[in-house]
């Protein structure tokens, strides 16, 4: 037989590291100690009992030496004893001593004192015994007539739980309270009581408010609260009611409690889809996330409103427009999380007619946060950069305004907003011809200030792809060579020996020396080359040398779109430069190999193309460099994923997924003609569906949710005197075991019980009772696990039990180890290439794994490590398909502390070795190490399994 869970109501939080209480000293203090001694007692015979330990013989002595007692301190804490000690014998029955108990009860409800009157009627709503509720009816029935408000509503609160638990102690419950509402003033007691006859008899409670529709707007809000829930469920049961409580709902938008209009909103748009209704409801759900200052609620509403945006039909179509500008308020919130959504719900409900003012705004934010110094401003102006970026492809007539204010952030120092900003005009310069003149003018007028290298390449590649008429070619030209002359002019030659060079410490403790040549410019140099226009031209000179390729590549596709001398000057201009880093090769590194070949190819390239080298094959790479190139550009802005996200993790959620729907085999049928009339509108009535999501919690990916019977394990043998399984749940952050005992042999095993321990960041919150297992029997007992962060742990431990009439004292049965995976505490996530990269480069903890697989195909190896680790691949399939021998792609996931976790994937599989394995390693990066090795484990464990192949099956003779 199963053992049934005792219900508690109070979680307490004992020390782990208490010493172990003797019952002997316990019964002495309880006995003979004073108030102190007494209440260090009880606290100790409180926790001993939480912990699943029995101590009967104490039961007595605290009723002859404690329950008398006057203290306050001891009477809360007996009232918690009184909870959780056991009130019935083995077979069910009450104990004896529980009527000395009752008599206790009866004289708490008659004491003059108001807390203990009141803290005995809150204890009473714990109790599930008739036996010792039925005698203290009377007095709880007399507390709702006590002068002090703390009685009456905990009486009102005890009497609707004993009505609702036990129907016959006192059924004329509704009418009792009805009466009492009508006459009470308190609005604490008046909320109980409409509460109670709200979830008892709605009838009176609609009576109640119906009297009184015109005063609902001067109840407390506490009042208002369930005053809306009886709306929304009468409505929602009688849709015909609904024109009679609307106006209600209507007023109550407008009243002094932020969680009374946030509740009358969400209930206004289910009574109604009128584009009035849904437009009040946002506008007050936009006011109270603007006068809010909790980010969490700001965030909560936020996300109510892209729902109603979702779910509102035709009606939110029509009404939310005209908000947009409205929840751009909400940007002068300081959290980055809700800025971000903030916008991303702005470009949602914007239309064409509020486009350009929406710009403005935007343009707005950026100049202010230019000038501020919080240490996510650089975050917010890259957030910017994309929601204007998005407004312009959304509505091409503002791209025009969009350009000049993020070519104003294009040298203003940020890498990831000026590559933001780079994105943005490659597609504007792409998909508006008729604004190309116009924001090619203002790329040529800003590239001057661009000092970062990798905005600096974007840059030149876009001033040589667009130079498609001879007026933008020379332009671009002429601001080139004023760069690379200019800084070339402005750097001296070195005169004078040479600096010593200086010795540094490494942070293993050898020394390493490094030159004067190699240290990075002073500030005073850079904002001296700032002033002087020479930021690019710092960057071609004294930056990657990579830059420097990209500016040869440039200039060789002006070359091809100028006459023979201006292009002849291109090509000089590219000569120089290559000439510069070969010079300053044992100063900066020099060009490398790549870099050199690279190089060299796109001089050669435009010399042929110019036909300034005398070569054939000009019409050739004029194709190759141009015409391709603009073809290639083409494909890759029609991609899908080209397209900024500010939310990719929302926008993922978002999409339906068009994925065939698994049903488990223990998942029962629902036949909704059988049910009742109830039982149909319960399953979409909101408050239950929120209290049903709350309880439970984190919702599963698909190799999570696979039903009960795909997470059981075994943990003894068939063998053994008792056999054992556990399920093993995870939610969230509590680990909970299933733990199923049968006792496999003929005796009566006594004081049967797990022993569980753990290993890592796992902690055992509560440990599994004590069962008696009869000959055959079996068990169920339950036990959990506290996960403290993301990795891999281990629990262990045994089964120990007695028998009855043997000559052993105790049988030990050890237990399987059950290792905790971290993929059960990891989901797949997104986040952009340009996020991904930064935090690449912040992470310090990494884990290369090498390949170890028989698998042949590089595809099949990608998706059984997706599977095994729970990660999402970042990489585009277009970019993964295909054969060619080797394979790259980026991996991400975010674990529920929050916690991400990078991998990149570089495997190949030689071409001339048909059935030859896959080859190459997998680098982990994580900001903590635990992170790190955990996902390295599981990727060798993973590993390990697909070497071992089924047998071939063999047909029986």
């Amino acid at each position: 037989m199963a053992v049934v869970e005792q219900p508690c109501y109070t979680l307490i939080n004992f020390p782990t590291d208490l010493e172990p209480c003797n019952e002997m000293q316990l019964k002495l203090d309880l006995e003979k100690g004073d108030t102190k001694k007494k209440i260090e007692a009880l606290k100790k015979t409180i926790g001993i009992i939480l912990s699943g330990e029995k101590i009967p013989g104490l039961l007595m002595i605290i009723i002859r030496f404690v329950l008398p007692l006057q203290d306050h301190m001891i009477k809360k804490l007996l009232l918690i004893f009184w909870e959780i000690v056991p009130k019935t014998s083995p077979d069910g029955k009450l104990l004896q001593e529980m009527i000395l108990v009752c008599d206790a009860y009866r004289k708490d409800l008659q004491h003059p004192n108001e807390f203990i009157r009141g803290s005995t009627l809150r204890f009473l709503c714990k109790l599930k015994e008739p036996e010792l509720l039925e005698p203290l009816m009377p007095a709880i029935r007399s507390c709702l007539e006590h002068r002090h408000s703390y009685v009456r509503r905990n009486a009102v609160l005890a009497i609707f739980t004993i009505y609702r638990n036990f129907e016959f102690l006192i059924p004329d419950a509704p009418e009792l309270v009805a009466n009492f509402l009508e006459t009470e003033q308190d609005m604490s007691c008046k909320r109980n009581a409409f509460l109670m006859l709200l979830h008892a008899d709605q009838e009176r409670a609609l009576t109640y408010l119906s009297s009184r529709l015109d005063n609902v707007h001067s109840f407390g809000d506490i009042l208002q609260l369930v005053i809306v829930e009886l709306i929304y469920k009468v409505c929602h049961t009688n849709p015909s009611e609904r024109s009679r409580f609307i106006r209600t709902v209507y007023g109550l938008l407008n009243a002094s409690s932020a969680a009374v209009r946030y509740e009358a909103a969400g209930t206004l748009v289910t009574l109604s889809n009128a584009p009035a209704a849904i437009k009040a409801a946002a506008a007050c759900y936009i006011d109270l996330v603007v006068k809010e200052s909790d980010n969490n609620v700001k965030l909560i509403v936020v996300g109510r409103l892209g729902a109603l945006r979702a779910e509102g039909g035709e009606g939110a179509a029509r009404a939310l427009p005209d908000l947009a500008m409205d929840v751009l308020r909400v940007l002068a919130s300081s959290d980055l999380d809700v800025r971000k959504h903030t916008l991303q719900l702005a470009l949602e409900l914007v239309s064409a007619r509020h486009a350009e003012e929406l710009v403005q705004v935007l343009r707005k934010e950026a100049a202010r946060a230019h000038s501020a110094d919080h240490d996510d401003a650089a975050k917010y102006r890259q957030l910017l950069v994309r929601a204007m970026h998005k407004a312009a492809l959304k509505f091409p007539e503002v791209a025009g305004s969009v350009a000049p204010a993020l070519l104003e952030l294009l040298g203003e120092g940020s890498e990831a907003a000026a590559h933001d900003v780079l994105l943005f005009l490659r597609h504007a310069l792409h998909a508006f011809p008729d604004l190309r003149d116009h924001i090619y003018q203002k790329l040529v007028e800003s590239v001057r200030s661009v000092r970062v290298g990798r905005p600096a390449r974007a840059a030149l590649w876009l001033l040589a792809q667009f130079a498609d008429t001879p007026g933008r070619a020379r332009a671009a030209l002429h601001v080139l060579a004023d760069v690379i002359e200019g800084a070339a002019d402005t750097q001296q030659p070195e005169s004078g020996p040479a600096a010593a060079p200086r010795r540094l410490v490494t942070s293993d403790g050898t020394y390493a020396t490094q030159s004067a040549f190699n240290l990075p410019a002073s500030g005073a140099a850079e904002g001296g080359a700032a002033e002087g226009g020479a930021r690019l031209g710092g960057a071609l000179l004294e930056g990657e040398s990579f830059t420097a390729v990209c500016a040869c590549s440039a200039l060789a596709k002006l070359a091809l779109k100028l006459p023979r001398q201006e292009a002849a000057r291109a090509l000089h201009l590219a000569a120089v430069l290559l000439a510069r880093h070969k010079q300053n090769a044992g100063q900066r590194g020099g060009l490398t190999a790549d870099d050199m070949e690279h190089a060299a190819l796109c001089v050669q390239a435009g010399l042929a193309g110019a036909g300034l080298g005398g070569g054939a094959g000009g019409a050739d790479v004029r194709r190759a460099l141009l015409d391709a190139s603009d073809a290639a550009l083409a494909a890759l802005l029609a991609l899908p994923d080209r397209e900024p996200h500010l939310l990719e993790d929302v926008d993922k959620e978002r999409e339906p997924k068009r994925q065939e729907q698994k049903v488990e085999i223990e998942t029962g049928i629902t036949f909704s003609q059988l049910a009742g009339a109830g039982a149909s509108g319960s399953q979409h009535d909101m408050f239950e569906l929120a209290l049903n999501k709350a309880l439970q919690g984190r919702s599963g990916g698909e190799a999570i949710d696979r039903g009960k019977l795909c997470r059981v394990r075994q943990l003894t043998g068939c063998s053994d005197p008792v056999y054992a399984e556990a399920i093993v749940s995870v939610n969230q952050y509590d680990i909970v075991l299933d733990v199923l005992l049968v006792n496999q042999t003929d005796d009566t095993l006594q004081n049967c019980c797990v022993e569980l321990a753990t290993l890592g960041e796992l902690r055992l919150v509560e440990r599994a009772a004590e069962v008696v297992l009869a000959p055959r029997d079996f068990a169920s007992l339950r036990a959990h696990v506290k996960v403290a962060s993301t990795e891999n742990g281990v629990i262990f431990g045994n089964v120990v039990y007695e028998v009855t009439g043997a000559s052993m004292d105790r049988g030990v049965v050890v237990l399987n180890d059950i290792h905790i995976d971290i993929v059960d505490f990891i989901q797949p996530a997104h986040c952009s290439d340009a996020d991904f990269r930064q935090m690449w480069a912040e992470f310090e903890w990494e884990n290369k794994v090498s390949v170890n697989t028989n698998m042949t195909d590089l595809h099949e190896y990608l998706q059984h490590l997706l599977a095994s680790t729970n990660m999402k691949c970042l990489t585009p399939e277009k970019a993964l398909s295909g054969q060619c021998g080797f394979m790259a792609a980026n991996l991400y996931a975010r674990s529920i502390f929050g916690e991400d976790a990078l991998a990149n994937l570089s495997i190949e599989r030689p071409l001339h070795k048909p059935g030859a394995p896959v080859l190459g390693h997998v680098r982990i990066r994580a900001k903590t190490q635990g992170m790190a090795l955990s996902l390295g484990d599981k990727i060798n464990m993973m590993q390990k399994a697909s070497h071992q192949k089924p047998a071939d099956p063999t047909p029986a003779a």
